[in-house]
């Protein structure tokens, strides 16, 4: 069987979901190739040869990318069999016309996209409708009604625990296309991996406990190992483990840490953990820090308390302000997600935002299209069964992949566009962090209104005390980040649509 390889965007990374699968796929016996339309146009030669399309979906991003690139090869061949396979797979609602695939597999894909092209080269896949039966594939259904009455595609969830090989990055373009490690004016290639999947919390806008419900998956420290030796040798220096959270089992990250430090001395990395886990482990960070972990990417998300409970976040805003002190205590750089715009946010709830990451000396570590992002509301959402949104979302947009929704306060509609604009030019343009902090406390003032930077007076405020504990000890643009500053939870940018729709040989 001849598998096509897609990825449409995996955050500036050389995407792993492409070259871990395409391993599984040639050790059993099939012809792979793989494109990256984030870096390469999608190509006529790699459709004609194809007998099976295979999208890899493992965020928001990727998978509104997904739908037109999918749209484009039923443009091409309109016979081919197409899979979308990743966490989105779940939350998609079977896309509309061309864009839809013939089978999703969500969850712990792998053998199941193996069984996939075992059996399409059993019964010959042109022998198969174009939409054959989900039944046929023994569905079981991801995300039972919910309570807007939308029903979402039936796909294939896949829990089964499986040994990883080696991934095949060599089917890919080398590090050097893709986001390097950026720090003290020093840019080093860098590569990316996974010690786990899933997560054994269920915050209740998240995707990751739609499909694995507060269980993870590990990657065998032996696996890990492997792969960031092939790493190495393509000329990383650093490596993000880009697991949904690297603590989700604290034993098993050690392990890996204490593993690759002792293989691979020089490496530096960088993790994934909740602001939870960053207090509940404080001892664990000063060896972290001494193993080459240079930054650690944590959901802040708000600095309201209000905001955080509804979310079921497991933490104070209080509890961020302490994060960024025991991280910088270890001499480790945080760099805090944010959801700025949720259906129940207030005014006050973004002065206080600004206020925070001002307060941390974090203006050099939070990235542009963090103060764009808007709360998604995909199929299965845990918000939708927990009440939370019960008179806040209106019909299901398919273009969007999210229930729809709208602020109370229409102000706050207006400043995420702005925001919006905001990270896309300081993307194409590469502002410096002062430029695009100020840019965005600008828009802020002209949209709500200036305020006055004083401590105290609301149920959700934050001190704003001086604190030595808080200040990073490097420049706001010598601090260690990766060269691509989108974000999983981000619509995508007008460079991705451009790269995604490029064909024919050519790039836009």
């Amino acid at each position: 069987m001849r598998v096509l390889l897609l990825s449409t965007y995996e955050l500036g990374h050389q995407p792993l979901h492409v070259s871990s699968p395409a391993g599984a796929l040639l050790r059993a016996g099939h012809d792979v190739r793989c494109l990256d339309l984030a870096v390469e146009p999608l190509d006529d030669d790699a459709l004609a040869w194809s007998d099976l399309v295979a999208i890899s979906v493992p965020m928001h991003t990727a998978m509104r990318l997904a739908h037109a690139a999918t749209t484009a090869v039923r443009g091409k061949r309109p016979e081919l069999p197409v899979c979308f396979y990743g966490l989105y797979a779940a939350m998609d609602d079977g896309g509309e016309g061309d864009a839809r695939p013939d089978v999703s597999i969500a969850g712990e894909y792998q053998a199941e996209l193996v069984s996939l092209a075992d059996r399409l080269q059993k019964v010959g896949a042109d022998t198969l409708a174009r939409r054959w039966p989900q039944a046929s594939m023994s569905a079981m259904d991801a995300s039972p009604e919910d309570p807007t009455g939308h029903r979402s595609t039936t796909v294939r969830v896949r829990l089964e625990r499986q040994r990883f090989g080696v991934p095949a990055r060599h089917l890919l373009p080398p590090l050097e296309r893709y986001a390097r490690l950026e720090v003290a004016g020093e840019a080093r290639l860098a590569g990316y991996v996974e010690a786990s999947h899933g997560c054994v919390h269920r915050c209740r806008h998240c995707p990751v406990p739609v499909v694995y419900d507060g269980r993870t998956r590990v990657v065998e420290v032996d696996a890990v190992l492997a792969d960031i030796a092939q790493l190495l040798r393509m000329g990383a220096r650093h490596v993000s483990f880009g697991d949904p959270d690297f603590l989700s089992g604290p034993a098993h990250a050690r392990r890996v840490v204490a593993a690759v430090h002792e293989a691979f001395p020089e490496l530096t990395f960088d993790v994934t953990t909740k602001v939870s886990h960053i207090l509940a482990h404080e001892q664990l960070w000063p060896g972290m820090a001494r193993s080459g972990c240079l930054f650690v990417v944590s959901a802040f998300e708000s600095a309201s308390d209000r905001i955080l409970q509804r979310l079921d976040k497991g933490h104070t805003a209080a509890d961020e302000v302490e994060a960024v002190a025991v991280l910088r205590g270890a001499g480790i750089e945080p760099r805090p997600s944010l959801l700025p715009f949720t259906p129940w946010t207030h005014a006050d709830d973004i002065r206080r935002l600004v206020e925070l990451v001002e307060h941390c000396d974090l203006v050099g570590n939070v990235d542009p299209v963090q103060w764009s992002i808007r709360l998604l509301v995909p199929p299965g959402s845990l918000l939708l069964e927990s009440g939370q949104l019960a008179g806040e979302v209106g019909a299901y947009d398919p273009e969007h992949l999210s229930f729809s929704w709208s602020s109370r306060d229409p102000r706050l509609d207006d400043l995420q566009l702005r925001l919006w604009s905001i990270a896309e030019q300081a993307g194409e343009e590469q502002w410096d962090a002062v430029t695009a902090h100020r840019a965005v406390r600008g828009s802020v003032e002209e949209v709500l209104g200036a305020w006055e930077n004083t401590p105290g007076g609301g149920e959700d405020s934050v001190p704003m005390a001086p604190d030595p504990r808080l200040a990073s000890a490097m420049a706001p643009d010598d601090r260690p980040r990766l060269s691509e500053a989108w974000f999983c939870c981000a619509e995508p940018a007008s460079a991705h649509w451009k790269a995604t729709l490029a064909t024919n040989g050519s790039r836009p």
